[in-house]
């Protein structure tokens, strides 16, 4: 514990943080497997470089690695503190994002190495755990498409990568609503507004809740989606249909 900031009120922000990331991280996921298709990986940390080969081959034009999950000591190590020598490129989010955490006294960022039992829920699995960490670097950083890499030993690597092809098209009703279903059916989300408002918002479409914030309307290019809550906040209904909102 930092100071006088509460093991809960950590979680809380880091809650916060992933649900913030959750819809639009799961969008950016969906395009990069339609734009890569059937493909094999390498990373060289030396360059840096992440590319794909298949039948669309693609180097990342940035690469980087947010750090490792680990079976045997069931921890997260952040790259900033892996003393394997990686190129200095590899790791300089991982920097930012460790002095963010330091300037607000959040420990899951300003410390080397956080144990898997200090995260929400405490998973089992390196690849949950490394899913925490990239979710809510996405948000921190308006990195958005990512590569939960398999390392060896049962390890995973978390990694942030660009390339101009892994950009989203302008939102279409058909793969909003796709999303937002798929997220409600596969993703644990903590606060249901906050995932809903913070994925139409960011996705550049507007996002206005009722007087008792029962209701989301969310109004994109030719579509409009009404969510509704229930009393717990979480979605109980999910309406969509073509045109621009009326009353």
């Amino acid at each position: 514990m930092l100071g006088s900031v509460r093991v809960t009120d950590l979680l809380h922000v880091f809650t916060d943080l992933t649900d913030d990331a959750a819809l639009l991280s799961l969008e950016h996921q969906v395009h990069l497997e339609e734009v890569l298709g059937e493909h094999n990986w390498q990373v060289e940390l030396s360059k840096p470089e992440f590319s794909f080969t298949g039948a669309t081959p693609r180097t990342c034009t940035r690469m980087h690695l947010l750090g490792s999950a680990a079976p045997g000591p069931r921890s997260w190590l952040w790259a900033w503190a892996n003393p394997s020598g990686f190129h200095p490129e590899a790791s300089r989010l991982s920097e930012s994002l460790r002095d963010w955490g330091r300037r607000h006294d959040l420990a899951l960022f300003a410390e080397p190495e956080v144990p898997f039992a200090e995260l929400p829920g405490q998973p089992d699995e390196p690849h949950l755990a490394a899913t925490f960490f990239i979710e809510a670097a996405k948000t921190l950083t308006g990195v958005w498409t990512h590569y939960n890499a398999p390392a060896g030993g049962g390890t995973r690597g978390g990694f942030l990568i660009e390339h101009p092809d892994f950009e989203l098209p302008e939102p279409e009703p058909a793969r909003v609503m796709r999303i937002l279903q798929q997220g409600l059916a596969e993703i644990p989300l903590t606060n249901h507004r906050r995932a809903f408002y913070s994925y139409a918002v960011r996705r550049g479409m507007s996002a206005v809740f009722s007087d008792d914030r029962e209701t989301l309307t969310i109004t994109g290019p030719r579509f409009t989606a009404h969510v509704a809550f229930d009393d717990l906040g979480r979605v109980k209904d999910l309406q969509a249909r073509l045109g621009a909102a009326t009353g």
